[in-house]
């Protein structure tokens, strides 16, 4: 159902954008290139094992769960107003 000057299924379409650009952003910072010996943070010896599934690595599986507990802000606003659109 949409309402105003949307067409119906715009607010599916507007999740599926937003699904979209999350996993283009996720694999925009997953690391590349040549992995670490030991973690950038800790100093702790990384597994060769991570080291070939995830090229590119440079912290210990202790030190990324930390990293991905903190919380992270979205700069995709999509839920601007229509007067902000119209400027």
């Amino acid at each position: 159902m949409a309402g105003g000057w949307t067409r119906d299924g715009a607010v599916q379409d507007q999740i599926d954008d937003s699904v979209a650009d999350a996993i283009l952003a996720a694999r925009a910072g997953m690391p590349t290139g040549e992995s670490e010996t030991h973690c950038v943070e800790c100093g702790e010896p990384i597994p060769e094992r991570r080291r070939i599934v995830l090229p590119g690595v440079r912290t210990c599986v202790a030190c990324q769960s930390l990293r991905d507990a903190k919380p992270k802000a979205s700069a995709i606003n999509r839920r601007g107003s229509k007067d902000s659109q119209l400027r």
